[in-house]
């Protein structure tokens, strides 16, 4: 299966709005490109900010009914108590296959120390697996990929793939950024996908990895697009461990099927 993560030159404030059309660009890019995935930045292509007034859902389910495609958008929701970052995956047949709503951390965050979004953020408490062309994914967003547990509770539910739309500003901890996105590919033994928004001239930190390598990346604005090999990835997880020479693969497989849970909630106990 091809997927396609998109790191768009990002509008913010007044102009924000924008953001629908160049989505749709983008898109039709990957579609042609042969994608049947792609994943948008958090908040993207919005609203953003609670002072933005627009609406996504309809022209993006219209889209992914003319390219047959599945469409993972962010944006803002609010209630009484604040603010939700949400990130939704949308169907070749225009319907909601079902949302996240970031977990961690709890709030408040730092959302108000942004000028672009500036919104009282409100922590959810569930972790949701979707069913996309019969594998499972997961969705998390952004700085989540430095929380392990989040990953691996996604695995054990059976996630096969895991989505990190990420927001901005991301800078000086690009390299770690980046170690984190390949680390829960390796650990979990499952692809990871990672995409933020360019809102000036940093670098962005679009990756799509897997459990035995970064099978693509880029630091500009665009789309960026690889083949997954979902059966390469299960084989991985039902293989054995084997002390041979030359070895079958470039990670250790099976590790999902170790001594885990059980084991550390003994520990937790303690």
């Amino acid at each position: 299966m091809k997927i396609s993560v998109i790191q768009p030159a990002s509008y913010s404030g007044e102009g924000e709005y924008k953001n629908l059309d160049r989505a749709l660009n983008y898109i039709d890019e990957a579609k042609e490109m042969g994608s049947k995935l792609v994943l948008f930045p958090e908040l993207y292509p919005g609203p953003a900010n609670p002072q933005s007034n627009y609406e996504t859902f309809s022209t993006l389910s219209k889209k992914a009914k003319e390219k047959d495609i599945y469409i993972i958008e962010s944006h803002l929701e609010s209630d009484r108590q604040g603010h939700s970052v949400t990130v939704q995956i949308i169907s070749p047949k225009g319907e909601s296959v079902g949302k996240y709503k970031r977990t961690t951390p709890e709030s408040p965050y730092i959302y108000k120390d942004i000028d672009a979004w500036n919104f009282n953020y409100v922590d959810h408490d569930k972790l949701p697996i979707f069913e996309i062309e019969g594998c499972k994914v997961g969705l998390l967003v952004c700085s989540e990929v430095y929380v392990p547990e989040l990953s691996r509770i996604l695995a054990l539910k059976g996630a096969e793939i895991v989505f990190y739309p990420a927001g901005a500003l991301i800078n000086e901890l690009m390299s770690t950024w980046k170690i984190m996105i390949q680390a829960r590919a390796i650990e979990n033994l499952m692809y990871t996908c990672a995409c933020q928004n360019i809102y000036g001239v940093e670098k962005g930190v679009a990756m799509i990895a897997g459990p035995e390598g970064i099978l693509a990346e880029r630091e500009d604005k665009g789309v960026l697009t690889t083949e997954i090999d979902l059966e390469r990835m299960r084989w991985l997880r039902e293989e054995n461990e084997k002390i041979e020479m030359p070895k079958k693969y470039k990670v250790v497989p099976g590790t999902l099927k170790w001594k885990g849970p059980d084991l550390y909630r003994k520990y937790l106990n303690k």
